[in-house]
């Protein structure tokens, strides 16, 4: 915010400003859908699977992202307000927490993605030894190992986020993750053509095919969407970093409020892949909301 407000000292483009309750209601609606994935897996035992884990993972994350731009928004209005003073040891230490909670969104968002992204590989082209290689146990530790390296590392990051050695690996981390998982996926569409002759004399063998590769088109949606949600964000970080004072640098650093609505939209918009794409994840639906009624 600070660095936003110092842009417009140095160039001519205006700052663009979401409303707040634009930015509330998405923030709300993204917690509340994602919310609802987490609820329907726990309560539906044909979930109880691996990829709805890994799935789960993606949501917690998503709601994270929402939930630390709502806070973050909050704590604004409350400075503006004259409630919190911006040099405070208390805000200091609350802004490292908003920090620390933003990278843990942004990495648990990464390695959850390349989770299901390696989830997907397998089932294509390791169908038969799936339940031997992706046992339940084997994927709570992945996620356990997961989470635990995020929040490791996010508190590291937040610590020393004025320091370049620790600017550099984390941005660099962003487009490496996603160049390997697109080259995972390049792999994948090119070799699941072959592997469906090698696989069509067994019964359901088509069905089986067809299935698993719907899965790996959903997990190219939800790839698609991060990117375009959350690279604006982290490219204003780099901005930010390492050419405050250039004109055109202020200049994209004043569409700051946009780039956070972005991180917001992508918490909407992966519930609704899921609903849309996973048949059981809608009749569980279907199921929660007429037993409320």
């Amino acid at each position: 915010e600070n660095l936003s407000d110092f842009s417009l000292n140095i160039t001519d483009c205006t700052q663009v400003v979401v409303p707040e309750e634009v930015f509330f209601t998405v923030a709300a609606a993204g917690i509340l859908e994602n919310l609802l994935i987490l609820i329907a897996v726990v309560r539906n035992k044909n979930l109880h699977l691996p990829m709805y884990f890994f799935i789960c993972s993606l949501a917690i994350s998503d709601m994270l992202g929402s939930l630390y731009k709502t806070l973050e928004n909050i704590f604004i209005i409350l400075c503006k307000m004259g409630y919190l003073t911006r040099r405070g040891d208390f805000e200091k230490k609350l802004d490292d927490a908003m920090d620390s909670m933003f990278i843990l969104s942004l990495l648990g968002s990464i390695f959850s993605l390349l989770a299901i992204a390696a989830d997907r590989y397998i089932t294509i082209f390791y169908a038969l030894r799936y339940h031997n290689i992706m046992t339940l146990r084997r994927a709570l530790v992945i996620l356990a190992i997961i989470w635990t390296f995020c929040a490791g590392s996010s508190i590291a990051i937040a610590l020393f986020s004025y320091e370049v050695a620790t600017v550099i690996p984390f941005t660099i981390l962003f487009p490496l993750m996603m160049i390997f998982i697109l080259c995972l996926y390049v792999h994948m569409f090119l070799l699941a053509r072959s592997h469906a002759k090698k696989i069509a004399s067994l019964p359901t063998s088509t069905v089986h095919q067809r299935t698993n590769m719907k899965g790996a088109i959903t997990l190219t949606i939800f790839l698609g969407v991060f990117l375009c949600c959350w690279a604006p964000f982290v490219l204003h970080i780099l901005l930010a970093r390492f050419c405050p004072h250039n004109p055109y640098c202020a200049c994209y650093m004043s569409i700051f409020h946009v780039n956070g609505t972005l991180i917001m939209c992508n918490a909407i918009i992966d519930p609704m892949i899921f609903a849309f794409r996973s048949p059981e994840l809608r009749n569980t639906f279907k199921k929660m909301f007429c037993c409320a009624r």
